[in-house]
């Protein structure tokens, strides 16, 4: 039996999904240890938590949420290749 294009890219997104994820939750971890280490420890781990893995645990929370329209937006795009956005 042969897997359809629209198949794959169900699993595709699936995978994807639960990639961001486990992203997400792993960045969230040192953060928890930032927030509930001891006081004269802050200073080792505040430039990591602040400039690394802050933004990489918002930015993987927003693409889980509005994912879907940055690569709608993308897709129109790339699709409409001559149309209106062609002419801009």
């Amino acid at each position: 039996m042969a897997t359809s294009a629209n198949t794959t890219n169900i699993v595709s997104r699936g995978l994807t999904r639960t990639i961001f994820r486990w992203v997400h939750l792993v960045m969230a971890i040192p953060i928890l240890g930032y927030i509930y280490s001891p006081f004269d420890k802050i200073p080792q781990y505040a430039f990591r938590t602040r400039f690394v893995f802050v933004p990489i645990m918002v930015l993987s929370g927003l693409w889980m949420w509005k994912g879907h329209v940055v690569r709608r937006l993308f897709s129109k795009r790339s699709a409409a290749g001559t149309g209106a956005y062609a002419k801009m």
